[in-house]
């Protein structure tokens, strides 16, 4: 069974992500045009349960089944969408999961989605305390319940989104003005 902990921020995250960017880039190559480490570990200070969160961008999201095998080679399980469509998802680690590989296709929407989160929070510093106290609380109170901790922070995760999007969508709208 998989156990949910949450931890203080480990310096290491930047570099797991780095190793981890360079073996992907490689099984990718031109298919790729971007990768990014997004979620709780790329927020320096921030507690997360220490799983990488990396998100490759690609030209075509159905060109991707044909790197599963390479990707099964560095350990990765393919879970297809995984119930967000126009993704494709990959978990390694098994119950003591270490990454997860979030694949969208540019201008898919989540892209900004995922992006506008983490910087916001990396900016933010009384958020992203806020978000990451309430997730070390909920992984103390539902340590083998992956549903009751995820509809724990549902409620936050989601004003979070949107305060971050909202300030995405200023900071661009103030670098349009700036041209």
């Amino acid at each position: 069974m998989r156990k949910i902990a949450v931890c203080t921020y480990k310096e290491e995250w930047r570099f797991l992500f780095e190793e981890e960017k360079r073996e992907i880039k490689k099984i990718f190559g031109h298919e790729l045009l971007e990768i990014h480490h997004i979620g709780s570990t790329s927020i320096t200070g921030m507690k997360a349960k220490p799983v990488i969160d990396i998100m490759p961008v690609v030209k075509n999201i159905h060109n991707v089944e044909k790197f599963y095998n390479e990707l099964a080679e560095l350990g990765y399980e393919a879970k297809g969408e995984n119930g967000i469509p126009g993704r494709r998802y990959l978990q390694k680690g098994g119950d003591e999961r270490t990454h997860h590989v979030h694949i969208y296709e540019r201008d898919n929407k989540d892209i900004l989605r995922h992006l506008a989160f983490r910087d916001y929070l990396r900016v933010n510093k009384e958020d992203a305390t806020q978000y990451g106290d309430l997730k070390e609380a909920l992984a103390k109170k539902y340590p083998n319940n992956i549903t009751a901790y995820i509809m724990g922070k549902h409620e936050l995760t989601t004003a979070l989104e949107q305060k971050a999007l909202a300030w995405a969508h200023c900071i661009n709208t103030s670098n349009l003005k700036l041209k």
